[in-house]
């Protein structure tokens, strides 16, 4: 009979289904908890080496030197033939008028113009053999002319600088256009004295904007 009372209060699922025994599985969980867990090293990544294209060497292209330029000489001794004459037109004002000074520093700056351009040692080298001792002869030439007036003191050097330089100027002229017939076989000059003129001018002026553009002047 208290058999039969106990029984009628014990939930009838407790007597179907007894409680499942959970100690183990918590003592499987504490130990996957505590346990020091074996962490694979991770491999190194590789790191891809980039390839290094190497563009192939490009040989400078050495510039070709350009040939002294004799009829540039013709055009700058006609200049400075011509500012010298017109310097001699102002002799009545003397040596230290405007009108002449002026006109020595332009032609100083023709002859600058043309040995440091036109006539430079290399240029010269590179001359054909026909004309490489009129560009040597011109270039002589000039540093004594650039020399007399950068030294002048009076009206009669100057009328001396300027007759002397008319009288080259004519046999410079004379000279290569001769000589260049004789070797090209040609009557008719491939470039005029205008030409040269204009030529002459182009390179003085870029001799100008360089020293008007060089540090000294800033």
């Amino acid at each position: 009979m208290f058999v039969g009372n106990l029984l009628n209060r014990i939930p009838i699922e407790k007597v179907l289904f007894p409680p499942r025994d959970n100690t183990k599985a918590l003592e499987g969980f504490a130990a996957t908890m505590t346990a020091p867990q074996t962490a694979k090293e991770a491999s190194p990544e590789q790191k891809t080496t980039p390839t290094i294209t190497q563009e192939p060497e490009t040989t400078l292209k050495q510039e070709t030197v350009a040939t002294a330029c004799v009829p540039c000489a013709l055009g700058h001794f006609s200049t400075t033939t011509g500012l010298l004459v017109e310097a001699v037109r102002f002799k009545a004002e003397g040596i230290t008028s405007n009108e002449v000074l002026d006109r020595i520093a332009k032609a100083l700056q023709e002859q600058n113009t043309l040995e440091r351009v036109d006539l430079t040692p290399e240029k010269i080298r590179s001359t054909p053999d026909w004309e490489r001792d009129i560009a040597e002869e011109a270039l002589q030439q000039s540093r004594g002319l650039r020399h007399r007036l950068e030294t002048i003191e009076t009206i009669e050097d100057l009328e001396q600088a300027a007759a002397d330089t008319e009288g080259y100027y004519r046999e410079l002229n004379r000279k290569w256009w001769k000589r260049r017939f004789a070797k090209t076989g040609k009557t008719e000059p491939e470039m005029t004295l205008e030409d040269a003129k204009k030529m002459a001018a182009e390179e003085a002026a870029k001799e100008v904007e360089l020293k008007w553009q060089s540090p000294e002047k800033k």
